[in-house]
């Protein structure tokens, strides 16, 4: 395991890459949610699972959250594609790397839907775990994750607990072609719903489980929207299930 940094734009992306053993083996590019980081108990229980199963993998924060660079009020779900895709392109250039998998959780899992999209040739798996396409109904709608404002006449950004949410975060989130990328993609792939998930209602992993050719889709019993606690172990072991090695 070891901290990597990865500039992009100006700006420096922190992540955590687990190497696995062997001198060829297949990585997996895991995204935290809104708000969040790349040390969440999910992302780093799939990454160990990942790793007992010789699958290397980078977590990285996303601009604007934990030790990357950025102001949260600056970040936007297209902004956070550009960050996904400097992370692609360090893994890309790695000779050691076989085949590349996205895994991402709530907006992290918009972020990876649409990157997959954008590289369908170059992804061989996608992973969703309660992938938040309901962001761009909030935005529409003038309530985001409980803070309120006018959708017609967006502020230059809306107090969010003890933060501010962009406004124009607000106004991309409107407009985000979210399944009309995603749909792009034509590999593997795996949707995991959590049973009581408070934030992204079911239909919208319905609806990633309708474009997708080959998709899955499956339901963690019980489980909140971020896995925790005794629901985080189920979770990724799934993933893990799905992006091991055949042989």
């Amino acid at each position: 395991m070891g901290k990597i940094t990865i500039q992009r734009d100006g700006l420096t992306l922190v992540g955590e890459r687990e190497e696995p053993f062997g001198e060829i083996y297949d990585m997996a590019i895991l995204m935290h949610g809104f708000t969040s980081n790349r040390n969440t108990p999910l992302l780093r229980t799939i990454a160990n699972h990942l790793r007992d199963e010789n699958v290397a993998s980078v977590r990285f924060d996303f601009n604007g959250h934990g030790d990357s660079d950025g102001e949260f009020e600056k970040m936007t779900v297209a902004n956070e594609i550009a960050d996904a895709q400097a992370i692609l392109e360090y893994v890309r250039t790695d000779p050691h790397v076989r085949s590349i998998y996205l895994v991402g959780h709530s907006q992290g899992g918009v972020v990876a839907s649409m990157l997959a999209g954008l590289y369908p040739d170059v992804i061989k798996k996608l992973v969703l775990l309660a992938p938040a396409a309901v962001l761009k109904d909030d935005a529409k709608n003038g309530n985001t994750q409980g803070a309120r404002y006018n959708p017609d006449h967006i502020p230059n950004y809306v107090p969010l607990g003890d933060k501010h949410l962009g406004g124009f975060y607000l106004r991309v989130a409107q407009v985000l072609p979210i399944y009309e990328i995603a749909g792009r993609y034509y590999g593997d792939s795996l949707v995991i719903a959590a049973e009581h998930d408070q934030i992204v209602p079911k239909k919208y992993l319905d609806k990633y489980h309708e474009i997708y050719s080959r998709s899955q889709l499956i339901t963690i019993p019980n489980a909140d929207h971020s896995f925790t606690a005794e629901f985080t172990q189920p979770a990724a072991e799934k993933v893990c299930d799905f992006l091991k090695p055949l042989f």
